[in-house]
């Protein structure tokens, strides 16, 4: 994710890190090919003037945006819920640590099951974005228990069920009251949403059709532009048109990067920086050490 600091209106005009642009330069070197041949043809293709005017682009590019902010609004609600939901995995974490820390203080093996917490977060992140979770689980649980997670296939579920055993069993490692067992079970229960929440939206996404339906659309319209514009725009036209065309395939490409929350990409939540964060306030609980946190650097990427 791109972390920058506030910037003035007039540097924000040229920021590239962090904008869409540099992905959609081919399309915009295109869009200025086909508005150039507009312009040195009059409008004519293979001697046969398109009779087009700015009259149905006007209605057609109400409608075009609407449909782009239908599709827009439907990635960030996506990415939105995605942030509330590891923001919920904060507050369940340090509050289960907090509670077993106040409430069985002479349990020894406290230190192990907030390890075990973190590395539900760990695992849940390399999940989410299908990358190897091995090195972590090593440096928070050790080889041992790493060997025993190779074969698993959903490990975040299964560190969590090893917690609630460790903490719910009856004499197995610590006694405790019902009423405290109920307490340690709902904090659990909010893990869980919030496990089976990110799994929903990484294994459902947008349907295709509207993805092909607004890709259509979009280089349809951008296409034809030049072709509307050139009688009353003349040479001015490639420049119309690639800034239009710069808007359109530009909405298209962010909404298509924030519907995937959990990715690498740019405007992805950062969650190698939230996995940190909920690791440094659980073992602060604890009064261990902490690793550093993650800080944006330049260009100021946080992922």
């Amino acid at each position: 994710m791109i972390v920058r600091p506030r910037e003035n209106w007039f540097r924000l005009l040229f920021v590239w890190n962090g904008s869409v642009l540099s992905s959609i330069i081919p399309q915009l070197c295109f869009m200025a090919v086909v508005s150039t041949l507009a312009v040195f043809t009059h409008g004519r293709v293979f001697g046969e003037k398109i009779p087009l005017n700015t009259a149905p682009f006007t209605l057609f590019g109400v409608a075009l945006a609407i449909f782009l902010a239908f599709r827009n609004n439907a990635s960030y609600e996506r990415f939105n819920e995605a942030r509330h939901l590891w923001g919920n995995l904060l507050i369940a974490s340090r509050s289960l640590t907090s509670q077993i820390l106040c409430y069985v203080p002479e349990h020894a093996d406290t230190l192990r099951i907030a390890k075990q917490v973190i590395a539900f977060v760990y695992t849940l992140k390399h999940e989410l974005r299908a990358t190897d979770s091995t090195a972590d689980i090593q440096r928070l649980l050790g080889r041992e228990q790493a060997e025993e997670l190779s074969g698993v296939v959903y490990k975040p579920m299964f560190i969590l069920n090893k917690i609630r055993r460790e903490l719910t069993v009856p004499n197995r490692r610590i006694n405790t009251s019902d009423a405290k067992l109920w307490m340690f079970d709902a904090q659990l229960d909010e893990l869980g949403k919030a496990l089976g929440g990110c799994e929903r939206i990484a294994s459902t996404p947008i349907p295709f059709a509207y993805n092909v339906l607004l890709h259509r659309t979009v280089y349809s319209y951008c296409v034809l532009l030049p072709f509307g514009l050139v009688d009353s725009t003349e040479f001015f036209t490639p420049l119309l048109c690639v800034f239009i065309s710069y808007t359109l395939i530009a909405l298209e490409a962010i909404a298509s990067e924030v519907a995937d929350p959990f990715s690498v990409a740019p405007n992805a939540l950062a969650l190698d920086a939230m996995s940190r964060n909920i690791e440094r306030s659980v073992l602060e609980l604890c009064r261990c050490p902490m690793p550093k946190p993650v800080v944006p650097v330049r260009p100021y990427q946080l992922t």
